[in-house]
């Protein structure tokens, strides 16, 4: 696989805190917390957020996706510091990250809907499928051989836009900067895959 160099805003916190993070995660080994334990329980306390926020509760819901946001971190960190890092967990990490992310997305759908909000249902759609199509480009492009991992609002991105507008009850606002940012996260990693393929067909001069 031909990897993306460039530094995402994800490598760059993982970095910054790996300190904290490191220390965190070997609390929790000590109590014998497995990793896989911590992405599932982020999974199931997104979908519990994802029921305050389809009932409108912005305070109890925007809370439960930044505590959940914490698990979501430390999984990883756990793992590396247990010398486990691999395909498999890498793996089950992304796709519980997918389930997460788009429990949240349908509680908000779900509160607008019950409202009769059809521009806030049309913001909670476009905002999961732009999320889902920032993943589903970099995973089809890592089938062909290329790690891409670019972009303006990658998994973690968007996790700094979501939280806090749903804890500050614009939930509106987040979702608008989702769907268009993610939107457009799409389109540079097509456009980066489509010049770095050209660039592989290309005969060497």
């Amino acid at each position: 696989m031909v990897p993306d160099t460039s530094l995402t805003l994800t490598d760059r916190a993982r970095r910054v805190f790996a300190g904290l993070l490191n220390w965190w995660a070997d609390f929790f080994l000590r109590l014998g917390l497995h990793p896989n334990m911590m992405t599932l329980t982020g999974v199931a306390g997104n979908f519990v957020a994802a029921y305050f926020l389809s009932q409108g509760n912005w305070r109890l819901g925007g809370a439960g996706v930044v505590f959940m946001g914490a698990f979501d971190a430390l999984d990883g960190a756990m793992a590396r510091r247990r010398g486990e890092s691999s395909a498999w967990g890498a793996f089950v990490d992304s796709v519980s990250d997918r389930y997460s992310e788009l429990a949240i997305m349908f509680g908000l759908l779900w509160y607008f809907s019950q409202q009769g909000d059809s521009w806030g249902v049309a913001l909670a759609y476009l905002a999961a499928a732009g999320s889902v199509l920032v993943s589903y480009v970099r995973a089809r492009a890592a089938s062909l051989g290329w790690d891409i991992k670019i972009g303006l609002l990658s998994r973690f991105e968007r996790y700094l836009v979501l939280a806090p507008t749903l804890v500050l009850g614009w939930p509106k606002v987040g979702l608008t900067i989702i769907a268009v940012g993610a939107h457009f996260t799409a389109l540079q990693r097509i456009a980066y895959m489509r010049r770095k393929a050209r660039a592989a067909a290309r005969p060497n001069e």
